[in-house]
């Protein structure tokens, strides 16, 4: 249970989120206007603000001011029925957590909210930020301007280009910019640029009229079309032919395109964001991509750094990800074991964070045990490779550093994880488990007692 403090000068708004946060289970104080805020704030411990930002006497940016003053690890979350870039791009930089438009979706409130109460509030300089940002998971410090940025870039109507190799979450990032825009209610289509022939991309793209070729039994809309008023992200945009350059530049200038086959021309209001893994500057210096295109594109440019460049966030997206498949597979896998972490930081994913989900998620569906073990791990490169150097076969090293060990701490983890492979050698079977360590059936079922490891206690010795 959290203690939110909501500002907002509308009573029917008031009294929505009062509502809403106390069947979560929070404490809420309200406010009716920014003064009135401030001084329940001085006057109270929170964990959470939600602030309109237009309120009479004191407005919600002063507020948020002022509130960042006082405690500059406050998450405060902006809420307006008035959305512009102006006000969004001002919150964010005066340390707002996140930034809503009225009217909003449950569901997203309510995952602002989770993530937002999912903080860490000790200071920047003793630990590094983490937390979910729209599915982006991150703590790390190139991500966090990544989010920043799709913060600042989201409210506007600004083509947006993503580079990055294959598997570091480009089309993540486009659907949170598209969910941090005033778009969010609007259709958000996507097109895989690379799997779409290029005979077959103008239709695609713009659509076509009945008779328009050979096969155009009837007319079809195109996904600008179907976007209109919304985003559509274009994947792997450095893989389109000449021609399609040449006709998603109109579009992009005009505003406007005709169906193949048709002489009507349509309107449309789309928000366009692309995605390329190709350096596209080189694609224009050698000739394959038009340069005036290129600058319509990359009108704001984020890179994706690769899941290698910024290995502190591996073990973050592990947890997460063993998270979401344990409740996909309906199992009870709840942690990694120290030594398949240490194999995964080695590792250096070409696949990038794409692999990691898929590596964790096979690993759930094999794993007997409710921790991950490096046997379960199936990685591209030698399985052994990301074994702690010197270590014996299936017996991790403990090495002793001139900043000195834990030594007890590390010989109970190194128990805990020989015991636990184990009872997955003897599938479960205590007893046969006990044989593989030299261990009696009471000793056994007392370390697996000590060390909390559940759904052993009661398995048949034989």
């Amino acid at each position: 249970m959290a203690k939110i403090l909501v500002a907002d000068d509308e009573l029917s708004m008031r009294e929505f989120l009062e509502i809403l946060l106390k069947k979560e289970g929070h404490e809420v104080v309200c406010a009716a206007d920014g003064e009135e805020a401030l001084t329940r704030f001085q006057g109270g411990s929170f964990d959470l603000v939600l602030s309109d930002i237009k309120m009479p006497k004191l407005g919600g940016l002063e507020l948020l001011v002022k509130i960042k003053e006082r405690r500059p690890n406050m998450a405060v979350i902006m809420i307006t029925a008035y959305a512009s870039p102006e006000d969004a791009i001002a919150a964010m930089k005066a340390g707002a957590y996140d930034y809503l438009t009225k009217p909003f979706k449950l569901k997203e409130i309510k995952s602002v909210i989770r993530n937002a109460l999912a903080k860490p509030t000790v200071p920047a300089e003793e630990k590094a930020p983490a937390g979910i940002f729209c599915n982006l998971v991150s703590h790390s410090p190139e991500m966090m301007k990544i989010f920043n940025l799709i913060r600042q870039v989201g409210p506007t109507k600004t083509n947006v280009l993503i580079s990055g190799e294959s598997g570091t979450g480009k089309e993540l990032v486009a659907r949170a910019i598209h969910q941090n825009s005033p778009r969010l209610k609007q259709p958000f289509v996507t097109i895989n640029c690379s799997a779409i022939p290029d005979n077959l991309m103008e239709s695609e793209l713009f659509g076509h009229v009945k008779g328009a070729f050979t096969g155009a039994v009837a007319s079809k809309k195109g996904l600008f079309e179907m976007a209109h008023g919304g985003t559509i992200f274009l994947d792997e945009i450095g893989d389109i032919s000449p021609v399609i350059q040449v006709k998603l530049l109109r579009v992009i200038q005009e505003r406007e395109f005709m169906r193949v086959g048709d002489t009507e021309t349509i309107s449309v209001d789309v928000r366009l964001i692309s995605a390329t893994n190709k350096n596209l500057e080189q694609e224009v210096i050698q000739g394959k991509f038009r340069e005036d295109l290129y600058y319509r594109l990359n009108v704001v440019h984020l890179h994706l750094p690769a899941l290698r460049e910024r290995r502190e966030d591996i073990p973050l997206l592990a947890q997460y990800f063993l998270e979401k498949c344990s409740r996909e597979q309906g199992k009870d896998v709840r942690s990694i074991s120290s030594y398949a972490l240490d194999i995964l930081l080695k590792y250096n994913f070409p696949g990038n964070v794409r692999e990691l989900e898929n590596i964790i998620e096979r690993s759930v569906a094999l794993e007997n045990s409710n921790i991950i073990l490096p046997d379960s791990l199936a990685l591209a490169e030698h399985k052994n490779e990301g074994r702690r150097e010197g270590a014996k076969e299936g017996i991790p090293a403990l090495r002793l550093t001139s900043a000195g060990i834990d030594l007890e701490k590390g010989l109970s983890e190194l128990e805990k994880d020989l015991i636990l492979q184990a009872l997955n050698l003897s599938h479960g079977v205590i007893k046969r488990a006990g044989e593989l360590l030299n261990l009696s059936f009471r000793s056994m079922r007392w370390k697996i007692q000590k060390y909390g490891l559940r759904g052993y206690s009661d398995t048949k010795e034989e």
